[in-house]
Protein backbone atom coordinates (compact mmCIF):
# COMPACT_ATOMS: atom_id res chain seq x y z
CA UNK A 1 0.00 0.00 0.00
CA UNK A 2 1.07 3.58 -0.61
CA UNK A 3 0.14 6.79 1.13
CA UNK A 4 -0.86 10.08 -0.44
CA UNK A 5 -1.41 13.05 1.90
CA UNK A 6 -1.74 10.61 4.80
CA UNK A 7 -4.43 8.55 3.06
CA UNK A 8 -3.96 4.88 2.20
CA UNK A 9 -3.94 4.31 -1.54
CA UNK A 10 -3.96 1.15 -3.62
CA UNK A 11 -2.27 2.95 -6.48
CA UNK A 12 1.13 1.62 -7.57
CA UNK A 13 4.28 3.60 -6.97
CA UNK A 14 5.32 6.25 -9.46
CA UNK A 15 8.07 3.97 -10.80
CA UNK A 16 5.61 1.14 -11.39
CA UNK A 17 3.18 3.55 -13.03
CA UNK A 18 5.85 4.78 -15.44
CA UNK A 19 6.91 1.22 -16.25
CA UNK A 20 3.27 0.27 -16.80
CA UNK A 21 2.76 3.18 -19.20
CA UNK A 22 5.95 2.20 -21.04
CA UNK A 23 4.78 -1.42 -21.36
CA UNK A 24 1.31 -0.38 -22.56
CA UNK A 25 2.61 2.08 -25.16
CA UNK A 26 5.15 -0.47 -26.42
CA UNK A 27 2.41 -3.08 -26.82
CA UNK A 28 0.27 -0.51 -28.61
CA UNK A 29 3.18 0.22 -30.94
CA UNK A 30 3.51 -3.47 -31.85
CA UNK A 31 -0.24 -3.73 -32.39
CA UNK A 32 -0.14 -0.70 -34.69
CA UNK A 33 2.83 -1.98 -36.72
CA UNK A 34 1.37 -5.48 -37.13
CA UNK A 35 -2.05 -4.13 -38.15
CA UNK A 36 -0.46 -1.83 -40.73
CA UNK A 37 1.62 -4.66 -42.22
CA UNK A 38 -1.42 -6.96 -42.36
CA UNK A 39 -3.38 -4.24 -44.13
CA UNK A 40 -0.72 -3.29 -46.66
CA UNK A 41 0.49 -6.80 -47.60
CA UNK A 42 -2.58 -7.94 -49.59
CA UNK A 43 -2.98 -4.49 -51.13
CA UNK A 44 0.63 -4.48 -52.33
CA UNK A 45 0.32 -7.97 -53.79
CA UNK A 46 -2.95 -7.15 -55.51
CA UNK A 47 -1.70 -3.96 -57.09
CA UNK A 48 1.99 -4.72 -57.76
CA UNK A 49 2.04 -8.52 -57.89
CA UNK A 50 4.02 -11.11 -55.95
CA UNK A 51 7.68 -10.79 -55.01
CA UNK A 52 9.77 -11.94 -57.96
CA UNK A 53 13.32 -11.13 -56.87
CA UNK A 54 15.09 -11.34 -53.52
CA UNK A 55 18.78 -10.96 -52.62
CA UNK A 56 20.86 -14.04 -53.39
CA UNK A 57 24.03 -13.19 -51.44
CA UNK A 58 24.54 -14.30 -47.85
CA UNK A 59 24.66 -10.72 -46.59
CA UNK A 60 21.56 -9.84 -48.56
CA UNK A 61 19.68 -12.75 -47.02
CA UNK A 62 20.58 -12.10 -43.39
CA UNK A 63 20.61 -8.33 -43.29
CA UNK A 64 16.83 -7.89 -42.94
CA UNK A 65 16.42 -10.53 -40.20
CA UNK A 66 19.47 -9.04 -38.48
CA UNK A 67 18.13 -5.50 -38.24
CA UNK A 68 14.68 -6.87 -37.44
CA UNK A 69 16.04 -8.76 -34.43
CA UNK A 70 18.12 -5.81 -33.30
CA UNK A 71 15.05 -3.56 -33.42
CA UNK A 72 12.52 -5.85 -31.78
CA UNK A 73 14.44 -7.96 -29.25
CA UNK A 74 14.93 -5.11 -26.71
CA UNK A 75 11.26 -4.00 -26.56
CA UNK A 76 9.96 -7.59 -26.63
CA UNK A 77 12.29 -8.50 -23.77
CA UNK A 78 11.09 -5.44 -21.89
CA UNK A 79 7.36 -6.16 -22.24
CA UNK A 80 7.88 -9.82 -21.31
CA UNK A 81 10.05 -9.24 -18.23
CA UNK A 82 8.68 -6.10 -16.59
CA UNK A 83 4.99 -7.12 -16.19
CA UNK A 84 5.99 -10.47 -14.68
CA UNK A 85 8.18 -8.64 -12.16
CA UNK A 86 5.30 -6.51 -10.82
CA UNK A 87 6.13 -3.69 -13.25
CA UNK A 88 9.63 -3.23 -11.92
CA UNK A 89 12.68 -3.83 -14.08
CA UNK A 90 14.46 -7.03 -13.05
CA UNK A 91 17.84 -6.71 -11.34
CA UNK A 92 19.74 -7.89 -14.43
CA UNK A 93 18.00 -5.20 -16.49
CA UNK A 94 18.74 -2.51 -13.92
CA UNK A 95 22.43 -3.45 -13.98
CA UNK A 96 22.47 -2.39 -17.62
CA UNK A 97 20.73 0.93 -16.95
CA UNK A 98 22.33 4.11 -18.20
CA UNK A 99 23.92 6.26 -15.48
CA UNK A 100 21.38 8.65 -13.98
CA UNK A 101 23.54 10.59 -11.54
CA UNK A 102 23.49 13.67 -13.75
CA UNK A 103 19.72 13.57 -14.23
CA UNK A 104 19.08 13.13 -10.52
CA UNK A 105 21.24 16.15 -9.87
CA UNK A 106 19.71 18.24 -12.63
CA UNK A 107 16.16 17.40 -11.55
CA UNK A 108 16.81 19.36 -8.38
CA UNK A 109 18.10 22.45 -10.16
CA UNK A 110 16.91 24.02 -13.37
CA UNK A 111 18.95 26.11 -15.77
CA UNK A 112 17.30 29.19 -14.27
CA UNK A 113 18.36 28.10 -10.78
CA UNK A 114 21.99 28.00 -11.92
CA UNK A 115 21.69 31.58 -13.12
CA UNK A 116 20.63 32.61 -9.62
CA UNK A 117 20.92 36.36 -9.10
CA UNK A 118 22.09 36.83 -12.68
CA UNK A 119 18.76 35.77 -14.15
CA UNK A 120 16.85 38.13 -16.44
CA UNK A 121 15.02 37.78 -19.74
CA UNK A 122 17.63 40.06 -21.33
CA UNK A 123 19.72 42.58 -19.49
CA UNK A 124 22.88 43.21 -17.47
CA UNK A 125 22.59 43.62 -13.73
CA UNK A 126 24.44 46.18 -11.63
CA UNK A 127 26.72 43.44 -10.30
CA UNK A 128 27.26 41.20 -13.31
CA UNK A 129 28.94 37.82 -13.09
CA UNK A 130 29.62 35.15 -15.70
CA UNK A 131 27.86 31.95 -14.63
CA UNK A 132 30.21 28.99 -15.15
CA UNK A 133 28.59 26.25 -13.08
CA UNK A 134 26.28 23.39 -14.01
CA UNK A 135 25.36 23.28 -17.70
CA UNK A 136 26.81 26.78 -18.16
CA UNK A 137 30.27 25.28 -17.70
CA UNK A 138 29.77 23.40 -20.97
CA UNK A 139 27.31 25.42 -23.05
CA UNK A 140 27.03 29.21 -23.14
CA UNK A 141 23.25 29.16 -23.64
CA UNK A 142 21.88 25.84 -22.28
CA UNK A 143 18.45 27.34 -21.59
CA UNK A 144 18.03 28.36 -25.22
CA UNK A 145 19.32 24.98 -26.36
CA UNK A 146 16.73 23.16 -24.26
CA UNK A 147 13.97 25.46 -25.54
CA UNK A 148 14.87 24.67 -29.17
CA UNK A 149 15.01 20.93 -28.46
CA UNK A 150 11.64 21.09 -26.71
CA UNK A 151 10.18 22.92 -29.69
CA UNK A 152 11.45 20.26 -32.06
CA UNK A 153 10.13 17.45 -29.87
CA UNK A 154 6.76 19.19 -29.58
CA UNK A 155 6.62 19.39 -33.37
CA UNK A 156 7.13 15.62 -33.58
CA UNK A 157 4.72 14.96 -30.71
CA UNK A 158 1.89 17.01 -32.19
CA UNK A 159 2.87 16.23 -35.81
CA UNK A 160 1.95 19.74 -36.83
CA UNK A 161 3.56 22.59 -38.75
CA UNK A 162 2.45 25.13 -36.15
CA UNK A 163 5.16 24.34 -33.55
CA UNK A 164 7.69 24.18 -36.38
CA UNK A 165 6.81 27.72 -37.47
CA UNK A 166 7.03 28.88 -33.86
CA UNK A 167 10.39 27.12 -33.57
CA UNK A 168 11.69 29.05 -36.56
CA UNK A 169 10.60 32.35 -35.05
CA UNK A 170 12.16 31.41 -31.70
CA UNK A 171 15.43 30.36 -33.32
CA UNK A 172 15.57 33.63 -35.28
CA UNK A 173 14.97 35.63 -32.11
CA UNK A 174 17.70 33.70 -30.31
CA UNK A 175 20.07 34.37 -33.22
CA UNK A 176 19.61 38.10 -32.58
CA UNK A 177 19.51 37.89 -28.80
CA UNK A 178 22.52 35.63 -28.15
CA UNK A 179 25.16 37.94 -29.70
CA UNK A 180 23.97 40.75 -27.42
CA UNK A 181 24.29 38.59 -24.32
CA UNK A 182 27.59 37.14 -25.55
CA UNK A 183 29.03 40.64 -25.99
CA UNK A 184 28.18 41.47 -22.39
CA UNK A 185 29.68 38.20 -21.19
CA UNK A 186 32.88 38.80 -23.14
CA UNK A 187 33.12 42.31 -21.69
CA UNK A 188 32.81 40.91 -18.18
CA UNK A 189 35.54 38.37 -18.95
CA UNK A 190 37.83 41.02 -20.43
CA UNK A 191 37.26 44.12 -18.30
CA UNK A 192 35.71 42.76 -15.12
CA UNK A 193 32.64 43.83 -13.22
CA UNK A 194 33.66 47.45 -12.65
CA UNK A 195 33.91 48.28 -16.34
CA UNK A 196 30.54 46.69 -16.99
CA UNK A 197 29.00 48.90 -14.34
CA UNK A 198 29.84 51.97 -16.39
CA UNK A 199 27.29 53.18 -18.88
CA UNK A 200 29.91 53.88 -21.51
CA UNK A 201 29.49 50.39 -22.88
CA UNK A 202 26.53 50.22 -25.22
CA UNK A 203 24.64 47.42 -26.90
CA UNK A 204 25.68 46.48 -30.43
CA UNK A 205 23.70 48.21 -33.14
Amino acid sequence: MYYIAGLTSALPSSTQTIEGIAVFTTLRYFQFVISRMRAIAPLAEAEAGSIRTTPSSFIGKIITPLHGLSIYIPPITYILCVPFNRFVQPAWMQRMSLPNTYFKHESQRTHIAYLGNQWHAIGRREKPRVVQTGPYAVVRHPLYTSVLIQGLLFTLMSWSYVPLVALGITASAFAVKMPIETLWTNLIDKFGEQQCLEDTIHDPE
